[in-house]
């Protein structure tokens, strides 16, 4: 029985194959939603629980918090100056700015083959496939699959993502696989073709960034950090592993970036 109902499945059209999986998905997301906002809910009356010093040590933090956020978002408003006098006296194509799509995420699914979650928005909130999504930690990931109120984001760790990427201190790209890796520990991806003339050690790791070649990614968002090389294969470059924001594997909110204009070609 179990092999004629494979025969029969191998022989359904990949149209209508590709049809059942959206409507079960679509059926699916629902319930998805109602899960996460139920784990929301359990998570508000927790935070209500809490003591009156917890909560004055908590606003304490919060103040020092928002002082160095006003300090960036000045040093932020000098650079953006700079960049924009820059592009206009070397005649540089501007980068297109992004609209920032904040969702919740519903459900993970971390596996050695891939990683994955799902986020609470999607078409009629402005995703579509492709798109780079990040998290306070750097890069989370990239946009797989859009449904109406969900969107499927592979995440940096999961091999099926590769990206360009740049050592900070250093203009060479490079680049950046996920990996494999097992349920309960820290994730960590893969850097190939690094010039041999450069150097990282346990204690002075370098840090990988983003090139923004390709026009997926930004350029400068913060990847990992590579603690050792190794002279690859091929003999002509380095290779080494990533070791990824250890947050990753319980990402509760990231953010996509939407393009407000399409870079021009």
């Amino acid at each position: 029985m179990l092999g004629v109902l494979l025969l029969g499945w191998l022989l359904v059209p990949p149209v209508v194959k590709s049809w059942l999986k959206i409507s079960f998905f679509e059926m699916q997301a629902p319930s998805m939603a109602a899960v996460s906002h139920v784990r929301d809910v359990q998570d508000y009356w927790a935070m209500r629980t809490k003591g009156k010093n917890e909560l004055i040590e908590a606003a304490r933090d919060l103040a020092r918090l928002n002082a160095a956020y006003e300090v960036r978002l000045h040093a932020e408003g000098m650079l953006r100056s700079e960049i924009e006098r820059l592009e206009q006296l070397f005649n540089l194509q501007p980068y297109p700015e992004f609209h920032y799509e904040t969702a919740r995420v519903a459900r993970r699914d971390i596996n050695g083959w891939w990683q994955r979650v799902v986020i609470r928005k999607g078409s009629i909130h402005g995703i579509r496939e492709g798109l780079p999504v990040i998290f306070v930690g750097g890069v989370a990931g990239r946009v797989r699959e859009v449904y109406t109120h969900t969107a499927v984001v592979d995440l940096v760790s999961s091999p099926t993502v590769r990206l360009s990427a740049v050592l900070a201190g250093d203009e060479r790209p490079v680049s950046y696989q996920g990996g494999l890796n097992p349920a309960f520990r820290p994730p960590s991806g893969r850097v190939e073709f690094v010039p041999t003339d450069l150097r990282v050690s346990e204690e002075s790791p370098g840090v990988l960034l983003t090139s923004g070649l390709g026009g997926v990614f930004p350029p400068g968002l913060r990847i990992g950090e590579v603690p050792e090389l190794a002279p690859g294969d091929e003999g002509l470059f380095q290779a080494g592993r990533v070791r990824l924001d250890p947050r990753l594997n319980s990402l509760k909110e990231v953010t996509v970036l939407i393009p407000l204009r399409e870079p021009e070609s």
